[in-house]
């Protein structure tokens, strides 16, 4: 989660009181963030994802002080006309949406100008995924002439003077010689293309999703007015970005002025700052929270939280996290403190048990580890080109419909996470023999459309391995727990022909063992051969229940 530094004379500025230190420390912690330390003028807090909105000094401050009761309810943002256009070419394909605003009237000094930069970072790390999902630009609005164009062009043809350079240079050499380049160069794998915005007079703004330009993309102590561009894969996403940006800016005393922005189809404005409605069932608010609050109770939290009310909640532009009415039921719960719900005793007698399953896990375990394998433990989401492409097949696996990065599908197979691990640590010394126990995810006939069981998957590493080591573990495992255990010879694309075979327990199939094939190891970038084997734990568990 992303650390942010505020200068705490000016957070209590902003928020309108100084509160003692212990009851700073206190209401920071409960206001849904982790406190990290208050040193001398420096406030070190972390915030969690679902909060872009306070990564920057203003932001945070807007919310604390909602919280503590200081400057309750929605905060309203006017926004004007700037008359301006940003004209977006189809060619941006590779980042086809953009989200633009003005903000005249600011007062920079090298304070301000760090939390920007502070504020910028953090959202691009968390809400831009590491600038693959969206990027932000800000740039002195003096030096750009109207209309821009946001247009993809070959990097080749392109030569300007990127920030922090005081020499120009071909745009395809950025990746090579700029540190973004060189850290970011993986956001835009494959392109043939970049976008770049440009202005009126052909000046170069920016090459994304890299850096701005020195001449046009340097905010200093003289600038007043600011232009913001946001740019993704998402227009939801980059239009959350700039009201955030809008917020923030118009918080330091900046008036926002919104621009039309030109698509080949269509012509949106933004920013648009104005609150969206949502519905909020009382008596679910009660049954969720185990209260009894009123109306008049309720809309007082929530105000405590930055919302407004109108019959319906207001929830503000800038707010990204707030999908369900369960989120606001969240902050409710935060405004009302959750040091408040007292605790209570469930009227229910039950004795506590370990599940079978975890039991039965946890002796196979104690069995591998006394085999001298080590236990790894990955994430169920995972690419789709690593789980077929990488493993030599074609597979139709479970995907997310909106998935937020590009670990957007959920394993079906372990073999793949474990691939994955032998790929990241090809550095240490072999034998590297690891296992793990774990879920995979597969479509079928279920109330969510996914069947979901526990896999062991075993996997080892070394110059020496081979089919006959891998079926040792097999064997000794399986005679561990009093089963017999057979293989029959299969054909799979992940393993080498003829040294594959199917598991057998009772004539059930359980899973599949055999050597990895070399073209598989060559896509994980694997020069050790290894073997593997993966099997269905929950269907042993029930062959050895009979």
């Amino acid at each position: 989660m992303p650390t942010i530094t505020l200068n705490k004379k000016a957070f209590e500025l902003l928020v309108g009181k100084e509160l003692p230190l212990d009851q700073l420390k206190d209401r920071i912690s409960m206001l849904g963030t982790d406190l990290e330390s208050i040193e001398g003028n420096q406030i070190h807090v972390e915030i969690f994802p679902n909060r872009p909105d306070m990564l920057s000094e203003q932001g945070f401050a807007r919310a604390f002080s909602s919280f503590i009761g200081e400057k309750t309810g929605l905060r309203k943002y006017k926004v004007k006309d700037s008359g301006l256009r940003v004209i977006v070419d189809p060619s941006v394909t590779m980042r086809p949406y953009t989200a633009c605003a003005v903000i005249k009237g600011l007062t920079f000094n090298q304070e301000k100008i760090a939390e920007i930069m502070q504020a910028q970072e953090k959202l691009s790390t968390t809400h831009g995924r590491n600038r693959k999902k969206s990027a932000y630009g800000i740039y002195p609005l003096s030096n750009i002439r109207f209309p821009v164009n946001y247009v993809a062009k070959d990097p080749k043809e392109v030569m300007f003077q990127p920030l922090g350079f005081n020499y120009k240079i071909s745009a395809d050499k950025v990746e090579e010689l700029h540190p973004k380049g060189k850290e970011y160069k993986h956001v835009a794998e494959g392109w043939e293309k970049y976008p770049f915005f440009i202005d009126s007079n052909s000046n170069i703004m920016c090459m994304l999703p890299y850096t701005n330009s020195s001449d046009m993309g340097k905010v200093d102590e003289k600038t007043k007015d600011v232009f913001i561009e946001c740019t993704g894969n998402n227009l939801e996403n980059v239009t959350v970005a700039l009201n955030i940006f809008a917020a923030m800016f118009a918080d330091m005393g900046g008036e926002i002025y919104s621009l039309d922005i030109e698509y080949s189809d269509k012509t949106i404005t933004t920013p648009n700052l104005k609150p969206r409605e949502m519905n909020l069932d009382l008596d679910y608010v009660n049954k969720r929270l185990g209260l009894a609050l009123s109306e008049k109770e309720t809309i007082e939290l929530l105000e405590r939280m930055g919302y407004g009310y109108n019959g319906k909640v207001l929830v503000p532009a800038y707010r990204a996290d707030i999908l369900h009415q369960v989120d606001l039921i969240e902050d409710i719960a935060i405004a009302y403190g959750y040091e408040n719900f007292e605790e209570e005793i469930p009227n229910v007698a039950t004795i506590g048990e370990e599940n079978p399953f975890e039991k039965f896990a946890g002796r196979i375990r104690e069995l591998l580890v006394g085999f001298g394998l080590l236990e790894a433990k990955n994430y169920h989401l995972i690419t789709k080109k690593e789980l077929t492409e990488n493993m030599n097949i074609s597979s139709n696996p479970v995907y997310l419909k909106n998935a937020l990065g590009e670990h957007n599908h959920l394993r079906n197979s372990l073999l793949p996470s474990l691939l994955k691990n032998l790929h990241e640590n090809q550095h240490n010394e072999y034998p590297q023999n690891i296992f793990e126990i774990g879920r995979r995810f597969n479509f079928g006939n279920t109330e969510t459309g996914v069947v979901e069981n526990e896999h062991l998957s075993i996997i080892l590493c070394h110059e020496k391995t081979d089919f006959t080591e891998i079926k040792q573990i097999l064997d000794a495992l399986f005679a561990a727990l009093g089963l017999k255990v057979a293989v029959k010879e299969t054909e799979h694309h992940s393993y080498i022909q003829g040294r594959a075979a199917k598991i057998f327990i009772k004539d059930k199939e359980i899973g599949i063992i055999g050597e990895l094939h070399p073209q598989v190891l060559a896509n994980w970038e694997l020069v050790i051969p290894a073997v593997s084997l993966e099997l269905n734990l929950e269907e042993v568990l029930n062959l050895l229940d009979i």
